[in-house]
């Protein structure tokens, strides 16, 4: 399997294990959102909490470059870790949240 599939399917495999927790009494909605022809990859959390409407970007994650950019991450924990765990280089994970100049302090790649 070549680099840029491997990624896709790690990247598909880790969200749609985060999509199965649903969030506990609520009727909110957990929805994979994957535009595989771009790379863009999102969970988004979609519904009503009580009175509240909720919509709410969870985790996303893009490719780009060859490299897995982590954008957003709404859990508490380290989907970066879970990455390297999965096979993906340190070098090949862009904490994009992270400022440019923070980058190169982290073990990631910088971008």
């Amino acid at each position: 399997m070549d680099k840029l599939a491997h990624y896709r399917q790690t990247v598909q495999q880790i969200l749609q294990e985060y999509s199965e927790q649903k969030p506990a009494d609520s009727n909110i909605d957990v929805e994979n959102i994957f535009d595989i022809e771009r790379d863009h990859y999102q969970i988004v959390h979609v519904g009503w909490e009580g009175q509240d409407w909720v919509h709410s970007c969870i985790i996303h994650i893009d490719i780009k470059g060859e490299k897995i950019w982590l954008q957003w991450n709404g859990t508490e924990d380290d989907i970066a870790a879970n990455l390297v765990t999965m096979g993906v280089p340190k070098e090949d994970i862009v904490l994009g949240f992270q400022s440019p100049f923070m980058r190169k302090f982290t073990e990631y790649a910088v971008g």
